[in-house]
């Protein structure tokens, strides 16, 4: 195991994540974190000349549109439904 986690390190995670970890908890800690590292350096051994990076794993591509209006103003025909209206909207009765 080349990267060797301090119980430092430990503690300051446990601070950061809210954690009170025991004795225990935090040994198995430090192995699952040097164990993460060591895969992490392994990843770095591998060549990756001619490999294009990525931000995604998946192709990502702008799904907006234009903002077009197509049914126009129908305030007319809106309105025509309700009881009453007053200046274009519709006239509710008070709730309180």
């Amino acid at each position: 195991m080349a990267n060797i986690i301090s119980d430092e390190t430990i503690e300051y995670v446990g601070i950061l994540a809210k954690l009170e970890l025991s004795g225990q908890e935090k040994e198995q800690a430090k192995k699952d974190m040097g164990r993460m590292l060591d895969y992490i350096d392994k990843l770095g051994e591998l060549d990756t000349t001619g490999v294009e990076p990525m931000s995604h794993v998946f192709p990502v591509q702008n799904v907006f549109r234009e903002d077009v209006v197509t049914n126009g103003d129908t305030r007319e025909q809106l309105l025509s439904n309700a009881p009453e209206e007053k200046d274009g909207m519709f006239m509710v009765p008070r709730t309180f």
